[in-house]
């Protein structure tokens, strides 16, 4: 059984986030995308660790369904933490998610957690002075089966390896609990394909997770496992994710790593951005302003490797497949944004076959009855990776093109001249 895995959301407690991230709702979406299993994010906070409590219960080893039955989807019980301290001659800012098989083993976090003086009330994703390796050990003593996995680790404010106060290696951010670390998140900035020129990275596995902070962003990045519905658990999830075996860790699902907000380098105030060739000529300054640009996310992947940028996986490495969210190819096939049309379009679609059925599964025959011909069109081109993007940078999202404005503007044009007949 295929199972679709988003295993980083957050809830509406934490800052600029949506006030919609309700367990119901979070349920209902990810049946609609087509999520078997979705992380609760959060756990930490203790009104949204009140609220989970109250909505779910245990159908599965390890994993948590809705008590009212709304919706089919699994939770799995996640957070993400925030650590700022220092280390060396930097000022350490890192996210990690935290994992749990149960309530009671939440609860032994937030204990351990709370003795180190942590603010566990002051937002979803709590900031900390705990160090990496102090933070392993308290998640670790609180359940064996608990996990640590950093968290979108390229980003440049709050990555592992982040351009402003990352480490090199997972070593050196995690000491001797490093042995604990068995995959990192790579973030929307960046894909497996740009890991994999770091070979001290091969023995990690690669996870990739919405980081959603709103109910339309699940499902944006996630895992696909192959699980038997029998066997179907926390433990199982876990074992698959460290095994990372093709067979049963099928793929990630990622974003064009263009379209992330911290791809290249730049600077947002100046909308100018240009590859890390460029910003080594520029001697990391910004042309316009003389300000310090934002190192991206593929100036670090460069500046790390130590294998040149290979197209085809390491040995035993799990592949990816990248998409782009539904709403988005329907916004960019009419060149719009993500407005009235756009929306009525998306639920018509889903209304038959959840999103990651129509992105990923469905023959065009099937396409073609639920979506417009160009609709139709711009699915296959995502599939085949015919797509343009500009790079995002220094917060900014980049742009996807999968037509250009003369070519929309023909095809548009011949469809409204098929549909007068």
């Amino acid at each position: 059984m295929r199972i679709i895995a988003d295993l980083q959301i957050h809830s509406k407690y934490s800052r600029a986030c949506s006030q919609e991230l309700n367990p119901g709702n979070i349920g209902i979406w990810a049946d609609k995308k087509g999520i078997q299993v979705v992380g609760t994010g959060d756990f930490t906070h203790p009104k949204w660790l009140a609220e989970l409590k109250d909505a779910l219960e245990e159908t599965k080893p390890g994993l948590y369904q809705l008590k009212d039955k709304s919706a089919k989807a699994y939770f799995m019980l996640t957070a993400e933490v925030s650590s700022i301290y220092k280390q060396g001659d930097k000022v350490r800012r890192i996210h990690n998610m935290i994992w749990a098989p149960n309530f009671a083993a939440v609860d032994r976090i937030i204990a351990g957690l709370e003795k180190t003086g942590a603010n566990l009330k002051s937002d979803g994703r709590p900031i900390m002075g705990v160090k990496c390796p102090d933070l392993v050990k308290i998640v670790l003593e609180a359940d064996p089966k608990n996990v640590i996995i950093p968290a979108h680790a390229w980003t440049p404010h709050f990555g592992l390896f982040g351009s402003l106060s990352g480490f090199d290696t997972i070593e050196e951010a995690f000491g001797d609990q490093s042995k604990h670390i068995f995959a990192i998140e790579t973030g929307l900035s960046s894909d497996p394909q740009m890991n994999w020129q770091i070979s001290g990275l091969d023995k990690f596995s690669l996870v990739s997770n919405s980081d959603a902070h709103s109910l339309r962003k699940i499902g944006r990045e996630a895992n696909v496992f192959e699980i038997p519905e029998n066997k179907l658990s926390y433990d199982e999830i876990i074992r698959v994710i460290k095994n990372k075996d093709p067979k049963e860790f099928l793929y990630t699902l990622e974003f064009f790593p263009e379209e992330g907000k911290y791809h290249l380098d730049g600077h947002a105030d100046c909308k100018f951005s240009c590859l890390p060739k460029d910003t080594k000529k520029y001697q990391g300054i910004c042309s316009k302003c003389g300000k310090k640009l934002l190192l991206g996310v593929l100036n670090r992947t460069t500046h790390l490797a130590d294998r040149p940028n290979v197209y085809t996986p390491p040995p035993g490495t799990v592949p990816f497949k990248s998409v782009i969210p539904l709403e988005e190819i329907i916004a960019e096939t009419y060149g719009t944004g993500v407005g009235k049309k756009v929306l009525a379009t998306y639920e018509r679609m889903v209304a038959q076959y959840s999103e990651f059925e129509i992105l990923l599964d469905l023959p065009r025959s099937n396409l073609d009855q639920i979506g417009d011909p160009m609709i139709v069109e711009s699915i296959i081109r995502v599939r085949e990776g015919k797509v343009k993007v500009e790079g995002g940078y220094d917060g900014v999202f980049g742009k996807i093109h999968i037509y250009s404005d003369e070519e929309r503007k023909n095809l548009l044009k011949k469809a409204e001249q098929v549909e007068l007949f």
